[in-house]
């Protein structure tokens, strides 16, 4: 007789941006029932053709099995959900708050005897200005609440006095008036940024932990404007000294919210200490789609035994995982009229009929052919596996040199900065 978890479940995704089309598509081709809906007007056509959409989930959760909430926001439906015995993974009131209030989780750092850097809120750039010049130094500008979505607004700055932090505080001004919300000042800290991630079944943290070191800016060697990420590499370990000073200190406080699902805090570290910089308290992307490529065993199951609140090790495969998003014009901006103009509807071309490791993002699938469609160029993500980094990045390149995306651009150096930052973290004994 099967294990209950191996039963092919009825399972509704709950999507705000479609990005978690993969994953459907995942749970799907594992013989589960899938129905998937998406929030954002302008992403509605995400997934077309490629698994059953819904237009309303609500209406949808007495033939689900399980519900999974993939962005931050639906923690009141979730929570309400769990309490009439639904099996739910998503976010809960206390994490959602740790990602989207940053103070709160800054605060909320310190009570659970994390150390953190400097920051300050500010409500007016003016405030902000006035603050940097009576106590100059190098400051990250970081956006709260809905505006953190547009990473393109998270400047760090170079300058020891603030100066150029000044300056795009002042262009802020101009662009977005009072339509920014409040935002942090964070004092600049230099090191090697890492972050540790977990799934957690609402008692415990599940082993083993995800390590990652995204690569957030647009261009290769870290140039050009933040995008929120380009690509990722990881792996998977049972022991961690990061997640052990950081996200291990709060399981209590994750089971008194009753969470089920997935939470990363991304750092900073260095000689002197490790120092969290931020929760991403729901799947991380591309996160999601590179741990998949690294966890052996069914994800719809994996996702419903969480839920449940399980407790197991999660099967995955040693070494390296490595994953590129392939993006078009306008991306990292939001500018609909050159979408339309340059990449809406354009044909995704595969030279040879293998689609393993490519990851559908903001696609349609018309006459069996892959088509762009959203709003903001993010096509696909391609991954790649190995028991070395560069055996990961080798089999990832391969697989998107498979791929023809008209107009389509990527950073050719995803993993590279394993090779430098794996010998800081072993002489500082963090890894």
């Amino acid at each position: 007789m099967k294990p209950k978890s191996d039963i092919p479940k009825n399972i509704l995704l709950v999507s705000r941006w479609g990005e978690t089309l993969d994953l459907a598509l995942a749970i799907q081709n594992e013989g589960h029932s899938i129905k998937f809906f998406i929030q954002e007007k302008e992403c509605k056509e995400i997934g077309d053709g490629f698994i059953p959409k819904v237009k309303s989930w609500k209406s949808q959760v007495k033939w689900a099995d399980l519900v999974i909430f993939d962005y931050t926001g639906y923690s009141k439906e979730a929570e309400l959900l769990k309490a009439e015995g639904k099996p739910v993974f998503g976010g809960s009131n206390y994490t959602d708050k740790l990602e989207l209030d940053r103070n709160f989780g800054n605060d909320e750092l310190k009570k659970h005897k994390i150390k953190t850097l400097p920051s300050k809120e500010f409500a007016t750039f003016e405030d902000a200005i006035t603050y940097i010049k009576a106590h100059p130094d190098a400051y990250v500008i970081k956006p709260s609440g809905e505006t953190q979505e547009l990473k393109q607004l998270l400047f760090v700055g170079n300058d020891d006095e603030g100066a150029d932090v000044i300056r795009i505080l002042r262009a802020y001004e101009k662009t977005w008036g009072n339509d920014f919300g409040n935002f942090q000042l964070q004092k600049k800290v230099k090191g090697v940024e890492i972050s540790v991630s977990a799934f957690f079944n609402g008692k415990e943290f599940l082993k083993p932990i995800n390590v990652t070191f995204e690569h957030k800016k647009l261009f290769p060697k870290e140039l050009g404007v933040s995008t929120g990420e380009m690509g990722t590499s990881m792996f998977w370990v049972n022991d961690s000294p990061i997640f052990d000073a950081t996200l291990k200190k709060f399981e209590a406080t994750f089971a008194k919210s009753n969470f089920t699902g997935h939470i990363d805090i991304n750092c900073i570290v260095n000689g002197n200490g490790i120092y969290p910089l931020e929760f991403t308290s729901r799947f991380g992307y591309p996160q999601i789609m590179i741990q998949r490529a690294g966890i052996t065993e069914p994800i719809g199951n994996l996702l419903y035994k969480i839920a449940k609140g399980e407790k197991f090790k999660i099967q995955t495969k040693k070494g390296f995982q490595v994953g590129a998003f392939i993006v078009v014009p306008p991306f990292p901006y939001d500018d609909m009229k050159t979408f339309e103009l340059f990449s809406k509807d354009a044909v995704v071309v595969f030279k040879k009929d293998l689609k393993e490791g490519l990851h559908p993002m903001h696609l349609k699938k018309v006459n069996d052919e892959w088509l762009i469609t959203g709003n903001t160029g993010i096509a696909l993500l391609v991954s790649g596996t190995g028991n070395t980094m560069k055996d990961a990045q080798k089999m990832m390149y391969n697989r998107i040199n498979n791929v023809i995306v008209n107009n389509g651009y990527y950073r050719t150096d995803i993993g590279d900065r394993w090779f430098e930052d794996s010998d800081k973290l072993w002489s500082w004994g963090l890894l």
